[in-house]
């Protein structure tokens, strides 16, 4: 059994402990020992929001270490900016195109950082839209990632279903679908920034 270091990295309110969530139930049913980690920043005021997922035959701490991240997951642009010294060097990052300006930028303080570090780029929040809502953004990122993850697709529709409202599974195993194409369609991009 590999073991498996995930950083997901977002702004208050986009999801990160929705999607460790998800990751850890998929790591528990092939038996894994697993531990999740969740950092709150100044969430409630579009602060970071850091969660970590790891997943083993024994895990016996939380935290992931810079350089050690085989996988991140970032929900905007500039947490990817941020978190991408984590990455191990064949670590893959997954990010959204969503971007979500910070207190210095909104003030003028600052201005929003334009690069992008290579990695697999998709428009997570157009993906959740088609779903039917935003607040998929989320799985649709985790549709995006699951090519790099041992999981079949009806192991992640049955983690959705068992994480996420009755009401919201449709639309988020739909948001999950829209990201897993847009994966495929984007692969030959993985080490390209757009």
């Amino acid at each position: 059994m590999k073991s498996c270091n995930i950083l997901i990295a977002g702004v208050g309110g986009q999801g990160s402990l929705l999607a460790s969530k998800l990751l850890g139930r998929l790591f528990l049913s092939r038996g894994y020992d697993v531990k999740v980690n969740e950092v709150h920043g100044m969430s409630q005021r579009g602060g970071s929001v850091i969660t970590t997922v790891r997943a083993g035959k024994r895990v016996d701490s939380p935290l992931v270490a810079e350089g050690e991240c085989d996988l991140l997951l970032a929900l905007e642009r500039l947490e990817a900016l941020r978190w991408v010294s984590c990455l191990a060097p064949e670590g893959k990052l997954v990010a959204s195109l969503q971007r979500i300006p910070p207190m210095p930028v909104i003030t003028g303080a600052a201005d929003y950082p334009e690069q992008r570090p290579p990695g697999l780029w998709v428009d997570a929040l157009a993906l959740a839209e088609r779903a039917g809502s935003p607040q998929c953004a989320n799985v649709a990122l985790l549709g995006a990632a699951s090519r790099f993850l041992e999981f079949e697709p009806e192991e992640w529709a049955r983690a959705i279903a068992e994480c996420v409202p009755a009401k919201a599974v449709e639309m988020n195993i739909r948001a999950f679908e829209l990201g897993r194409a847009e994966g495929r369609e984007r692969e030959g991009n993985l080490h390209k920034p757009l």
